[in-house]
């Protein structure tokens, strides 16, 4: 198989399809990742639901202030104009649909945008969080993940037999060999890694990948 992106790449290429002056929730997890990577000159609101709106990314190590950290319990840095709230509200901008932005893992998604992101089933440890109210809060709901799981499996598949986070409610997966966009319940590439054939691709993924219009290459930097 061509080599794949890296997590830090993915989060990378997910950062730049952030508009300017949008209000973003990150996911636990590997999301976090996505604040070190804004690009130069756009503002981008972060926002958790512990309570903190205006967050950057990690600090150095050794200068973390662990007063100050994300739902994922992880360090952040305060941007000028930060805020600081109560958990209720954090949750009442999240329903309120004061967000532009959720960026989220998963374990699947479905053709049709549903999302699989809390359970991996019997005998897991669930782990809901604020994802079921970020998935319908969130103007946008992007997802970044590896395109297969660690044993091969797809991960973009037909109808998702994981419990279900949301319904049809992704509109963009970034992975680590392709950008795909949901519309109109179809997977449809955006971008690939330049070494992949599609029939490559296609052999990776667990439903019908559609091409409307030019594929581009996915080209990320070394981050």
């Amino acid at each position: 198989m061509t080599a794949k992106l890296t997590n830090a790449q993915i989060a990378w290429r997910a950062a730049q399809d952030i508009p300017d002056g949008a209000y973003v929730n990150l996911g636990i997890g590997f999301p976090e990742m996505v604040a070190k990577f804004k690009p130069k000159g756009r503002e981008v609101i972060y926002h958790t639901e512990n309570g903190i709106l205006g967050f950057g990314e990690a600090p150095p190590a050794g200068e973390e202030d662990w007063d100050l950290i994300n739902a994922g319990k992880k360090p952040v840095t305060l941007k000028p104009g930060a805020s600081f709230f109560h958990h209720a509200d954090s949750f009442a901008m999240v329903r309120g649909g004061h967000l532009d932005v959720a960026i989220l893992g998963a374990y699947e998604v479905a053709e049709n945008g549903d999302l699989a992101n809390w359970s991996t089933g019997p005998g897991s440890v669930p782990a809901v969080g604020g994802a079921m109210d970020l998935v319908h809060g969130a103007r946008r709901v992007a997802v970044i993940t590896d395109h297969v799981t660690k044993d091969g499996r797809p991960k973009l598949v037909r109808k998702c037999s994981l419990p279900l986070t949301g319904v049809g409610c992704v509109t963009t997966v970034y992975t680590s060999l392709a950008v795909v966009d949901i519309v109109n319940a179809r997977f449809v590439l955006r971008e690939k890694l330049p070494g992949m054939g599609l029939d490559e691709l296609q052999g990776l993924t667990g439903a019908t990948l559609t091409v409307d219009g030019d594929v581009k290459d996915l080209i990320v930097p070394e981050v």
